[in-house]
């Protein structure tokens, strides 16, 4: 038994080794440093949005000890992420889980690391929760809900989750649901760098309504075959709602062909692809069904 706890001792220490040189230490709170993960060779560091507290001045602390300034390319706060550009060039990226569909499953091991010191720090667990996407409380899509035992420690924030093979499934974060620490997959890290990188912001569309949910007689429930739909009660001025005709009290029952019967619908629907093209919408207005056309808006 002996042996065989050596070995995996030493596996798992072999592990953070290799790890440890895609993370580094970032600067940008007044307290406690947090943690980044190299993303590219040429200095891209992606990092938690809620450590970045300040957007200069911040600096990046490297694997061999030197500490570079750093500037900040974007941040997304619904998906709690961010990238920064080190003011360097040969960083060593982590090798990263082609799919973690694949590598990943409930009871599986995993290692949460961190660098908000000059060393690497490592805290082991397993795999609680492995489900389907989900929308943040600020909006944002998260292309799988992955939850871990492991203890956050401070700083631990923006460091990685590396799986068993010393692969990096994700992105460790203690602030996108309240007292849990989940971790950003890589579908999610490579959809949202990649529009930061280009834009410096998640593009989100709008339509300037303020809704809440409500079920629908039941005779057009029926027609439409969908019991609820979404109550305007409030429409902004020269918004893109107000410009394309809607008014307070319609309710939204469809938007570009898709219905709409919660909150979340209508988030997933305001994709960057929809932003300043003319949609479709469906209302009930003084119990009719309306056809209407908006032209969806861009968020600020």
């Amino acid at each position: 038994m002996s042996e065989v706890l050596q070995h995996i001792s030493t596996a798992l220490a072999a592990t953070v080794e290799a790890a440890s040189a895609g993370v580094v230490r970032v600067e940008a709170r007044r307290r406690l440093a947090a943690t980044g993960i190299v993303w590219s060779p040429d200095g891209t560091v992606v990092t938690a949005h809620h450590v970045v507290e300040h957007d200069e001045p911040i600096s990046v602390g490297l694997p061999d000890g030197q500490t570079v300034a750093a500037t900040l390319i974007g941040r997304d706060p619904t998906t709690d992420l961010a990238v920064l550009r080190a003011q360097t060039t040969g960083l060593t990226p982590p090798r990263w889980a082609e799919s973690e569909g694949d590598s990943l499953r409930v009871g599986h091991l995993a290692l949460a690391l961190g660098r908000p010191g000059q060393t690497i720090q490592a805290t082991l667990g397993i795999v609680s929760v492995f489900g389907d996407s989900w929308r943040t409380p600020g909006g944002g899509l998260i292309d799988r809900y992955l939850q871990t035992d492991v203890v956050m420690y401070p700083g631990f924030s923006g460091g990685p989750l590396v799986n068993a093979s010393g692969q990096v499934v994700g992105l460790n974060t203690s602030a996108l649901l309240r007292n849990i620490s989940l971790t950003v997959p890589i579908p999610t890290l490579r959809r949202v760098v990649s529009m930061l990188l280009i834009h410096g912001r998640v593009r989100r569309g709008f339509i300037g309504v303020s809704i809440q949910p409500v079920r629908l007689p039941a005779a057009l429930a029926q027609q439409l075959g969908q019991e609820t739909g979404l109550l305007l009660v409030a429409v902004e001025p020269q918004g893109p709602a107000e410009k394309g005709g809607l008014l307070l009290g319609d309710t939204l029952v469809a938007l570009d062909h898709a219905p709409v019967r919660q909150h979340d619908d209508l988030l997933a629907l305001m994709t960057p692809e929809r932003i300043d093209t003319e949609v479709p919408v469906r209302i009930i207005r003084s119990g009719q069904l309306q056809d209407m056309q908006i032209i969806v808006g861009e968020r600020t």
